[in-house]
């Protein structure tokens, strides 16, 4: 079994747009908690938040065309805890050199997070696998 990575050609495409979608609505959210006055933590924590629903499923029925279960939203879950702890190292790293509550900084984690997040989810959330030939979701084991 190996992953079928380039069966469709447009699916990072289809990431893209919905990762662009879920940004604008993040940082949306992001600036708008920063001019709250929420700091950097919870702007951040309620931007990734608002738009999490949205992707897992805008990615499941139209980017990776999947109709996975449960199983599936927990691996989304797990991809995006970590692609998050990823982006909170950059915000980390870049208020340790003084871009303390900065949207560059909250840029900059958001490129890392996009795109970690885009290897994640098409290698282990959504992940289709070759056996004899065949294209097999791994959501076949899905309740």
């Amino acid at each position: 079994m190996r992953p079928n990575r380039f069966r469709d050609p447009y699916q990072a495409l289809r990431f893209g747009a919905v990762g662009l979608l879920n940004t604008a609505l993040g940082y949306a959210v992001i600036l708008a908690g920063l001019a709250m006055g929420w700091g950097d933590v919870a702007s951040n924590a309620t931007g990734y938040a608002a738009g999490l629903v949205t992707g897992f499923l805008l990615n499941r029925s139209w980017t990776f065309r999947s109709g996975g279960g449960l199983r599936q939203a927990c691996r989304y879950m797990l991809a995006f805890l970590v692609c998050y702890c990823a982006n909170l190292a950059v915000l980390a790293a870049a208020r340790s050199i003084g871009f303390v509550e900065s949207p560059f900084a909250h840029l900059a984690g958001i490129g890392v997070y996009s795109a970690l997040f885009y290897f994640c989810s098409a290698r282990y959330v959504f992940a289709v696998e070759q056996r004899d030939g065949l294209a097999i979701r791994s959501r076949v084991s899905d309740p």
